[in-house]
């Protein structure tokens, strides 16, 4: 797990937390198979339950108490945590739904739009720069994603939904100054009780809840809360640790990866707008990756 609050933290230090939480993402689909009988409102509200505990876990572990306490006691970390679990519950929740009614690409999409959102907030509310060579980047990834967008309006509001949720996330949790784990544990512990009475409900219909039944369901159930908590408390270390606009590209491996499951796995039909945009969109990365590596190859050089 990921010391988030050292003093020695580095702009570099946020890249293999952030590759990491990424990867994490991207495979979630393969995940969410073993859940599909799960309705999607069931499975977000037992998702939350079973984070919870876990996050409390590694708390207790790291010995993070007072952390967590002192994080409690802020009002203004209270306020922006509780706007931050707002807007990854409705993430979970649209993702999931989803993935489970086909709409792999459109999850995709989502999460490819969300870094120009990254950029877009970066430069405005953060003050970021970027040269050039990243504007044409920029521009690429800008134009992949409106021609995809053209070709997918009846499911335009996933992608939307999903960028927006996920890019106003991030940059809340880089301005507010708690540490990954504490506010991750105070975000699953805002979200509870909603996913308590999800929980209730769903117990209650006549073909009852879909966790306790099935023991090996059960068990997929209860991983949703691994799953959930370790790459949200790495992209959380990530985002406080790097740039958000170059943190936001590198979400580019993300949806690449949920796209090839998209084509290859969950066999859905690929089309000629959607290969388009993901060779620009490739480009657009490739463009972006080289230039912050030569930059920072120079002082090394020197």
């Amino acid at each position: 797990m990921p010391q988030a609050d050292s003093n020695l933290e580095t702009p570099k230090s946020g890249l293999p937390p952030a590759l990491a939480a990424y990867v994490m993402w991207g495979f979630l689909p393969l995940y969410l198979i073993l859940v599909q009988s799960v309705p999607p409102f069931e499975f977000v509200g037992w998702r939350i339950i079973w984070t919870l505990p876990f996050c409390l876990l590694i708390v207790f572990l790291r010995k993070q108490g007072q952390d967590l306490i002192a994080a409690l006691k802020d009002k203004r970390s209270l306020l922006i945590l509780t706007a931050s679990a707002t807007l990854i519950g409705i993430n979970w929740l649209v993702y999931v739904w989803a993935i489970q009614n086909g709409n792999v690409y459109a999850a995709s999409l989502g999460y490819y739009i969300n870094p120009l959102l990254n950029v877009v907030l970066g430069t405005i509310v953060l003050g970021e720069r970027l040269n050039r060579k990243q504007w044409l980047a920029v521009a690429l990834a800008a134009t992949g994603v409106a021609i995809l967008a053209s070709g997918a309006l009846t499911t335009l509001w996933i992608s939307l939904t999903l960028a927006f949720s996920f890019g106003t996330y991030g940059l809340l949790r880089k301005q507010v100054a708690v540490g990954s784990l504490p506010g991750l544990t105070i975000e699953s512990a805002i979200l509870l009780i909603p996913a308590s009475l999800i929980a209730l409900y769903y117990a209650g219909l006549p073909q009852g809840s879909a966790f306790g039944g099935d023991i090996q369901l059960s068990f997929y159930i209860m991983l949703g809360g691994v799953f959930t908590a370790v790459p949200l408390l790495l992209f959380a270390v990530a985002a406080r640790r790097m740039d958000y606009s170059t943190l936001g590209f590198i979400q580019f491996l993300a949806p690449t990866i949920v796209f090839l499951l998209g084509l290859f796995v969950f066999k859905e039909e690929l089309q000629t707008a959607q290969l388009i945009c993901f060779l620009l969109i490739w480009t657009a990365l490739s463009i972006f990756v080289w230039d912050l590596w030569s930059r920072r190859k120079k002082p090394d050089i020197a």
